[in-house]
């Protein structure tokens, strides 16, 4: 790392602006490196996000359609995904929720040798910091109430807690002067609990990474290029990459826009399905050739489903909507954690992906027979839950994790006999069979129905959602696939982060998690990422991690 000034155009090139990819900038910029930061999305101020959902010009992410919002929706055989994107990756749609898991976490045998719970410890604090955590969601109101009474009745209410968030909970609507890093961090408005977090906070009050990492990264010097995909990382002679580049959702044979630079060193922070669909296309491409073959194995979902409870009309007084995305959470058991999820008034465009709930352990036609036979008994009431018209202020949605160890392996296939580009595909990978639905999930949301319905006086039903009904599950939190490891025949990247036989390359995001948290992952992601940039070298300086 003592390469003369000017023999690559960046000291370090990230490949996006999430949360591994914003500490490594912030860090490696503290540590004297030149950085450059690539991000596919754009960049959002807060009056740019959406107002709601269904502007999905705004919301959702299909940038060959014109749309270039905050949400991406991927697809694999075995699980449908929602990400993030834009300057500030995951941060600006993910639901403010930041859980430190639990023991069981770092005990999963896939981590490299050591007490990884004590050497994050001092990690996880840092990262706590950076993030604003506060422990206990502050606005206790009628939704709280029913979640632990949800819990009471299902026997776990002593494992019933208000999420630990990253919310600016000022005096609301107030703006005033950054009170998290000494005036050095943007000015901050007090959170009005509008609801719609997952959105694009417009309020200034969420602590997204453009009002922490990436804020200080760029006034101390780090580049951010928005509108990039990045689609190759070649080795270059004599040492360093080539990254090159294009214009996001530029259409074949239209101007792409294509460029490259140098860099001494490449992270890769792109979120777990821009991480591995990249490294897989240079492996298979032949740019990358000596990646480890455990790329694409151990890929989780955090063992995840998204179910919940509608109700036939809005239910006033308990004020569904109100509040910030995520507030409590319950264990229902050992390894299952319940979280209620809420959008604010306005934004119910995801209700379309919700339907009855069906009986996850029969097969497909089973399943589909018991969809249709619930709907024909109680045609009026079905069609009264299926209507998006106020469906954020009628429903609490349940977001249910496990630690279970369970797993996807991920690969490249062929598209008509390689006239497209390979895509990626998924099969059932090592440990219990991934899950196709979650028997917590469904009883966890028949609870929360029941206590809707008691407290409101409104008929309530408990809902599932039509990719489960195709046995199909949903997550928000996809990860690993380029796991840390102790060897390249277990995983993908080193202790340090460092890509085995690539020591210049670094895997700094989700994809580099090596088990289910059971808990929502980006503190965890934050941390790993800490804690890897914690032993680079400041420039110019020795290297005293371990060589591979």
């Amino acid at each position: 790392m003592t390469k003369r000034e000017g023999k690559f155009d960046h000291d370090v090139v990230v490949i996006g602006s999430g949360f591994g990819g914003s500490v490594a900038a912030m860090r490696l910029n503290e540590k004297g490196y030149r950085v450059h930061v690539y991000e596919a999305g754009r960049r959002f101020e807060d009056n740019d996000f959406a107002k709601t959902n269904w502007n999905v010009r705004k919301y959702l992410w299909a940038p060959k359609l014109g749309c270039f919002g905050v949400q991406r929706i991927h697809k694999l055989p075995h699980v449908m995904i929602l990400a993030g994107a834009g300057v500030g990756g995951g941060s600006l749609n993910y639901a403010n929720t930041l859980y430190q898991p639990g023991p069981e976490f770092f005990e999963d045998r896939q981590w490299p040798e050591g007490d990884w719970q004590g050497a994050l410890a001092p990690h996880y604090a840092k990262a706590k910091r950076m993030l604003g955590v506060v422990e206990q969601y502050p606005a206790v109101g009628p939704v709280e109430q029913l979640m632990r009474d949800a819990a009471k009745d299902l026997g776990v209410e002593a494992s019933f807690r208000l999420a630990p968030t990253g919310v600016f909970y000022g005096e609301p609507g107030k703006r005033v002067p950054d009170p998290f890093f000494g005036g050095e961090g943007p000015d901050r408005t007090g959170c009005t609990f509008c609801g719609n977090c997952m959105v694009g906070c417009r309020v200034g009050a969420k602590n997204t990474l453009m009002k922490n990492y990436l804020a200080l990264a760029e006034r101390r010097g780090v580049t951010i290029e928005p509108l990039r995909t990045v689609t190759a990382v070649v080795p270059r002679r004599g040492g360093g990459f080539t990254v090159t580049t294009e214009r996001s959702g530029a259409w074949p044979g239209l101007g792409r826009g294509r460029k490259s630079v140098s860099a001494e060193q490449v992270v890769f922070a792109g979120g777990t399905w821009g991480t591995q669909q990249l490294l897989h296309r240079m492996k298979h491409g032949g740019a990358l050739p000596g990646l480890s073959d455990a790329l694409g194995r151990l890929t989780r979902t955090n063992s995840e489903a998204l179910d919940g409870a509608v109700a036939v009309s809005v239910p006033d007084e308990v004020g569904l909507a109100k509040g910030v995305a995520i507030t409590t959470s319950f264990h229902i058991d050992e390894r299952t954690h319940v979280e209620n999820v809420r959008y604010g008034p306005g934004s119910n465009l995801m209700g379309a992906l919700a339907t009855i709930l069906v009986p996850g352990d029969r097969g497909l036609f089973a399943r589909l027979g018991s969809l249709v036979r619930q709907a024909v008994r109680a045609p009026i009431v079905s069609l009264k839950l299926a209507s998006l018209r106020r469906w954020s202020e009628r429903g609490i949605i349940a977001l249910v994790m496990q630690t279970a160890d369970n797993s996807l392996t991920l690969s490249l296939k062929r598209r008509l006999g390689g006239l497209l580009p390979p895509a990626l595909t998924s099969a059932q990978g090592e440990g219990e069979p991934n899950p196709s639905y979650l028997p917590g999930a469904h009883a966890a949301s028949k609870a929360i129905a029941a206590r809707l319905q008691q407290a409101s006086g409104v008929q309530t039903e408990a809902r599932g959602s039509w990719p489960e009904v195709f046995g199909i599950p949903l997550t928000a939190h996809f990860l690993g696939g380029a796991v840390v490891s102790t060897s390249p025949e277990t995983g993908v990247v080193d202790e340090y982060h460092r890509v085995w036989g690539y020591p210049g390359l670094h895997v700094v995001d989700g994809a580099a998690v090596p088990a289910n948290p059971g808990v929502n992952p980006s503190l965890t992601i934050t941390a790993m990422a800490e804690h890897a940039m914690s032993h680079w070298p400041r420039r110019g300086e020795p290297d005293e991690r371990r060589p591979q």
